[in-house]
């Protein structure tokens, strides 16, 4: 279970690494006198997928739609998600590196070198093969307002299934608000896979 969310990822066995990922790899305590305090709004709104292999929770106001065969994002005023589902279990670390490369627009209209947080850690969620990354893209010119973004992929393999969820933040958004990284990880956690 994410801490602060009350929301369970099923079951799951996380490595140490992984878990410490998932908890949103918190600030020490001189960061977060300069972060914003403010808790995420309430996940009020459920999405299900049309197959019925996935929902997740959103705060109310969020435009939810399919932008593609495998596709679904999520976006509120700054931070978005979208979710590749393929049902089917596809390479684990391909897929994950196919997810790496959903980016807010083409590669060839960003800067060549990303910024790794985390790379390729590895675990367990819901009885499935789970791999996490997170890096910052700089983007050629600026997307909802922001050319550096903070780009984070979980990639769930297994039970005949695959799902990738990336989340999309803008970089100092990220960096200033404890609200937005609560946000991304309450979100997260609301993941429930059938």
């Amino acid at each position: 279970m994410l801490p602060g969310n009350g929301v369970g990822l099923g079951r799951s066995s996380l490595s140490p690494a992984l878990a410490l990922v998932m908890v949103g790899l918190l600030p020490s305590p001189s960061d977060a006198a300069k972060k914003v305090k403010a808790e995420p709004p309430a996940l009020t709104r459920e999405y299900r997928h049309p197959s019925g292999a996935f929902a997740f929770r959103t705060p109310e106001g969020w435009e939810i739609k399919e932008t593609g065969r495998e596709t679904t994002e999520a976006w509120g005023e700054e931070i978005g998600f979208r979710f590749v589902y393929r049902p089917e279990e596809s390479g684990f670390d391909s897929l994950h590196v196919t997810c790496m490369l959903e980016r807010l627009a083409p590669e060839t209209e960003s800067e060549p070198q990303v910024s790794y947080e985390y790379d390729f850690v590895s675990g367990s969620l819901f009885n499935r093969r789970a791999l996490d990354s997170a890096f910052s893209v700089r983007y050629d010119k600026a997307i909802r307002g922001h050319r550096d973004w903070r780009q984070r992929n979980l990639t769930i393999v297994g039970g005949g299934q695959s799902l990738c969820v990336i989340a999309y933040v803008p970089a100092q958004v990220w960096k200033r608000s404890l609200a937005a990284r609560g946000l991304v990880a309450a979100v997260t956690g609301s993941l429930a896979l059938k």
